[in-house]
């Protein structure tokens, strides 16, 4: 049996200040390869601070994070190596490099994975083909649509074929067919290649086309919907 793609143990974060926040206590969530799992909670509640952690863009103030069967240590170098090669990321907004064309977007993650240019273009402009943006490579993200750009930057997240795709309200600026384009291409892409994710969503339609949801109340997270 394989690893799960994502175990957090344990985790807990509070924000100090003049007053402490206690965001997450005690949380535990495992994601297995191929599942995506929805994870639902009000604003503010939390969810970004667990993806961020659940990405090692952020530190638990206790418990683990193990992504693909390996423990992201506080100090450790491979958190950085880790980030880079395990984990992808696609948010509400597309943060797409405005001065680059969507190819080069998709290629600049592989570069600086250590990958050829050649090796990097290519697989670049598969993704590209399958999500319909073939014809929009060369463009900027200027020009393209929102849908395009969100479809580009879903691209860009899985081009060092993550083993975890983290998403933030991925549809949540988009109109409902361009939402349900994209979430179909992120679908395809989980059932295909054995890839978990874990989207945060507020849209209980996409959320129950999931395999499971959790929701995150309180600095709890529970099963259920």
């Amino acid at each position: 049996m394989s690893d799960p793609a994502l175990v957090l143990d344990g985790v807990s974060r509070t924000y100090r200040g003049a007053r402490d926040i206690e965001v997450l206590r005690g949380v535990d969530l495992v994601l297995n390869p191929g599942e995506a799992v929805a994870l639902v909670a009000p604003s503010g509640a939390g969810k970004s601070t667990l993806l961020h952690i659940a990405g090692l863009l952020d530190v638990p103030d206790t418990g683990r994070v193990v992504v693909a069967g390996e423990e992201a240590r506080r100090a450790d170098r491979a958190r950085t190596r880790l980030r880079r090669q395990a984990l992808g990321f696609v948010y509400q907004f597309h943060h797409l490099l405005p001065e680059f064309t969507a190819l080069e977007n998709v290629v600049l993650p592989q570069l600086a994975d250590g990958k050829g240019r050649g090796e990097a273009r290519a697989r670049a402009a598969d993704l590209l083909a399958s999500v319909g943006l073939s014809e929009r490579a060369n463009h900027r993200p200027a020009a393209l649509s929102g849908g395009e750009q969100q479809r580009a930057a879903f691209c860009r997240a899985l081009a060092n074929a993550p083993a975890v795709l983290l998403a933030d309200e991925p549809t949540g600026n988009l109109d409902p067919a361009t939402a349900d384009r994209v979430f179909a291409a992120m679908m395809a892409v989980v059932r295909e290649t054995g890839m978990a994710a874990l989207v945060a969503t507020h849209n209980p339609e996409l959320a129950a086309r999931m395999d499971r949801v959790v929701r995150l109340e309180e600095g709890v997270l529970t099963d259920g919907r």
